[in-house]
C-alpha cells in the first residue's frame, strides 16, 4: 500500500494534503512522494498565513539596483558560500543545556550570560558591508589554513584544547576522522580529541 500510493503521486506528479495528531496538536501537511519514500512536510494553516503588504509597513523597493552596494553584498555572499555540510550544524540551544545541567551536577559555578547589546543604527552600509566582507574573506583563509596542517601533526593538549572554540573542535575532530562527532558537546570533543592524541603517540612509540 505505502509503495502504491508513492508511485501513484509520483507518476500523478502530485502531492496529498492530511492532517495529523503529534503531541496533542493537529497539523495540516504535505504528502510528497520521493525516491523510494514518502516526505511528510507540515504546512502553515491558512489563518497563519499573512499577507506582507498588509502587516509591514513598508517593503524593501528595488532601489538596490546595480551599484556599488549590491557588487559588494554579491562578494559578501560569494565569501561566505561553501559546500553543504550537513554535519557542521548542530542543536547549540540542546548542547548548552546539557552542559549546564552537567555542570550543575558537578557542583561547578554557573556563569550568568550577559545581556545581549542594545541594536544601533546603521550609519554608512558600505562601511558594514566592507567590514562584514573582510572579516568572512579572513575567516575563510584561517579556516582554509586550518585545512592544510596534517593531522599528524603534534596531538594536542586538553589545556590547547579548551582554548577552541567547538567548531574549531569539530573541524579537527573531522580532520581525525573521529566517529560520532556529530552529536558530541564542546567537552566530549575536547576528551575524543585527546583520546585520539594519546593513541596516536602510543603507535609512533
Amino acid at each position: 500500500m505505502y509503495e502504491l500510493l508513492r508511485a501513484a503521486l509520483a507518476e500523478a506528479d502530485k502531492a496529498g494534503i492530511a492532517t495529523f495528531v503529534m503531541r496533542g496538536r493537529q497539523y495540516l501537511t504535505a504528502l510528497r512522494a520521493a525516491d523510494q519514500v514518502l516526505v511528510l512536510q507540515t504546512l502553515h494553516w491558512a489563518d497563519e498565513v499573512r499577507d506582507p503588504g498588509r502587516e509591514l509597513p513598508e517593503l524593501p523597493s528595488g532601489r538596490a539596483g546595480r551599484g556599488k552596494e549590491l557588487d559588494m553584498a554579491l562578494q559578501l555572499v560569494d565569501a561566505l558560500s561553501s559546500e553543504w555540510e550537513p554535519a557542521r550544524y548542530h542543536d547549540t540551544c540542546q548542547e548548552k543545556v546539557r552542559e549546564l545541567v552537567k555542570a550543575k551536577a558537578e557542583g561547578r559555578d554557573i556563569a550568568v550570560a550577559e545581556e545581549a547589546p542594545e541594536a544601533t543604527d546603521v550609519v554608512d552600509l558600505m562601511d558594514v558591508l566592507q567590514h562584514s566582507l573582510d572579516q568572512a574573506r579572513s575567516s575563510g583563509s584561517g579556516a582554509a589554513e586550518q585545512r592544510k596542517k596534517p593531522a599528524s601533526g603534534r596531538p594536542a593538549q586538553k589545556s590547547e584544547l579548551r582554548r577552541l572554540s567547538k567548531s574549531e573542535l569539530y573541524q579537527q575532530a573531522s580532520d581525525r576522522n573521529v566517529p560520532g562527532r556529530s552529536k558530541m558537546t564542546r567537552d566530549q570533543l575536547i576528551d575524543a580529541l585527546a583520546g585520539a592524541g594519546r593513541r596516536g603517540r602510543k603507535k609512533a612509540a
